[in-house]
């Protein structure tokens, strides 16, 4: 079964790991970045030796989004992120092919074992199955 693991975050995250801190939200160092890295790196790694990895890809911040939609005219219409409806945003993912619910789980419940440093936000994983079109998923 796939499934499509992703990790959440807002743009004031984005700028914290750039060592910008905002309000409730601490700057990270460059020991906290390559920390994250590693972490994330050794995950990655454990999962193609697996075979479980098809895909996994950090998102750029949201301040670098467009959102297209349709306009009451049903024209295009074009905005410029970030998104202004809600704060988290996907961060990244994972494209698994695994076994179980049961086992993406344990993976996931790695992924929320990323070092971060005090205060700063956690957010929780999303495991969503990938439907096959087979009717069940």
């Amino acid at each position: 079964m796939k499934y499509l693991v992703m990790v959440q975050g807002t743009q004031a995250d984005y700028e914290a790991q750039a060592g910008k801190p905002a309000a409730g939200v601490p700057g990270w160092s460059k020991e906290d970045v390559q920390a994250m890295y590693a972490h994330m790196e050794a995950l990655n790694n454990d999962l193609a030796e697996t075979g479980e990895m098809i895909d996994g890809q950090g998102l750029a911040e949201p301040a670098q989004t467009r959102l297209v939609g349709k306009g009451a005219d049903g024209k295009p219409v074009i905005t410029d992120g970030p998104y202004g409806e809600t704060k988290e945003v996907i961060a990244g993912y994972w494209l698994l092919e695994c076994a179980s619910l049961e086992r993406v789980t344990e993976i996931a419940e790695r992924v929320i074992a990323c070092p971060v440093p005090e205060g700063a936000n956690e957010y929780p994983v999303v495991i969503r199955p990938v439907f096959d079109g087979g009717g069940d998923c």
